[in-house]
């Protein structure tokens, strides 16, 4: 039996919505970062560099670090909850899962610090 302890949202309906909106978030971002680039002039690091110092871009940035984040958590729970179970992979199924669970949430975490790390430092 799959807890909900492991799920971000504790129900199917609130990760379906958290799901949406992370998308959504992601599309803006990469539409703002194409416009940038198709439109922005000529691509130097000093053009960049003033880009990211604005406190809204630096702001806009992480809400799509965030966004890959749980995007990409509640994806990779629902993939390891699927297919890591005991009746696919025999009697060792949760203990893979949680495994699986436990290097996602290590990794991305770890993405998360760094991100702000290169955002904010």
């Amino acid at each position: 039996m799959v807890t909900a302890v492991t799920n971000l949202g504790r129900s199917g309906l609130s990760d379906w919505v958290v799901q949406r909106v992370t998308a959504l978030v992601l599309l803006a971002y990469v539409i703002f970062l194409g416009a940038q680039l198709f439109f922005g002039g000529e691509i130097t690091y000093e053009s960049w560099k003033a880009l990211f110092s604005c406190t809204s871009v630096r702001i806009f940035s992480l809400a799509a670090l965030l966004s890959i984040a749980a995007h990409a958590w509640i994806g990779l729970w629902s993939v390891s909850t699927d297919y890591f179970t005991e009746r696919l992979m025999g009697p060792k199924g949760n203990v893979i899962r949680l495994a699986f669970q436990a290097v996602v949430a290590i990794v991305l975490f770890v993405y998360v610090v760094w991100g702000i790390q290169i955002l904010w430092g």
